[in-house]
């Protein structure tokens, strides 16, 4: 491939919003408003996926993030998921930013392998996670008054993927999302994940995290009911249902052995009741 016309949606890995552990931009959400959650989605699938090519060198997934970036920003047109993107945001008057942050938690991805404790690791979801919640909430005018609860579930939905994943990041890219001082606390070894089961030590670990990482879920979870609107606020119900099937399943389970992820019929199950569960209360609310 001529690397003068390399992009970032040329190198996808093929990984779409049905893999995801939540919703991307499903019935649930208004129609008008799907086209440009797809575009941010596309765009941020494709920044991640260059982030976690094996086979690309280090200086050129950040020239495809910087070439990202200035086709977002409007310095170039070589990304088209890029112009794509910056036609939406303007068409629906919202920043770039969030878009910003997230390519900057993939340079982060680029460039670091190793986190140090809870709260590195949560400054990287500060890039990594949080923009998308905030996302969410503005396409939908809503008021960053609930940025922190939204900062609280989306950095907790992001720890469970680290979790879920943590044994394919190290095999595949040496990465390693689990906190060192958490690792060393439990008596693991980074080596262990590696190994097709846990040790009793890295379980410890793991399911230590899981735990902490609920109540983190636990914070944020009165987004749902402090969301104005209706669509919006079952799509987040969904998502905080599911987040906690996955969390509860990593406070029990060995990631590295055991199956963690919920099956597509869990989650249609999952979805029906947590919104339906939300659209009750919300027209009991509205009658008091």
């Amino acid at each position: 491939m001529n690397e003068a016309k390399v992009t970032a949606e040329s190198l996808r890995s093929g990984k779409t919003g049905a893999d995801e552990n939540f919703p991307v931009a499903s019935v649930l959400i208004a129609a008008p408003l799907r086209p440009v959650i797809l575009a941010f989605y596309d765009f941020v699938r494709s920044g991640d996926d260059v982030a976690d090519n094996p086979d690309l060198a280090p200086a050129r997934k950040h020239a495809l993030l910087d070439q990202m970036e200035d086709s977002l920003i409007g310095r170039s047109e070589a990304e088209p998921l890029g112009v794509k993107l910056r036609a939406m945001l303007a068409k629906h008057e919202l920043t770039d930013q969030h878009a910003r942050d997230l390519l900057d938690a993939f340079r982060l991805d680029v460039d670091k392998n190793r986190y140090a404790n809870w709260d590195e690791l949560i400054d990287y979801c500060r890039l990594s996670a949080m923009p998308v919640g905030r996302f969410l909430l503005d396409v939908h005018g809503e008021s960053d008054k609930l940025w922190a609860a939204s900062d609280d579930v989306c950095a907790a939905l992001q720890i469970n993927n680290h979790l879920q994943d943590c044994a394919k990041d190290f095999k595949s890219l040496d990465r390693v999302y689990l906190p060192q001082d958490a690792l060393e606390a439990a008596g693991a070894r980074v080596e262990d994940l590696g190994e097709a089961k846990s040790s009793p030590e890295l379980l410890a670990c793991l399911q230590g995290l899981a735990w902490k990482n609920r109540a983190l879920l636990d914070r944020g979870a009165g987004l749902t009911g402090a969301i104005a609107d209706f669509r919006l606020g079952l799509e987040i119900a969904v998502i905080v249902r599911h987040a906690y099937s996955i969390v509860d399943m990593l406070t029990l389970r060995d990631p590295l052995s055991e199956k963690v992820k919920l099956s597509k019929p869990e989650m249609i199950m999952g979805a029906s009741a947590a919104a339906g569960l939300e659209a009750l209360s919300r027209v009991i609310g509205r009658a008091r």
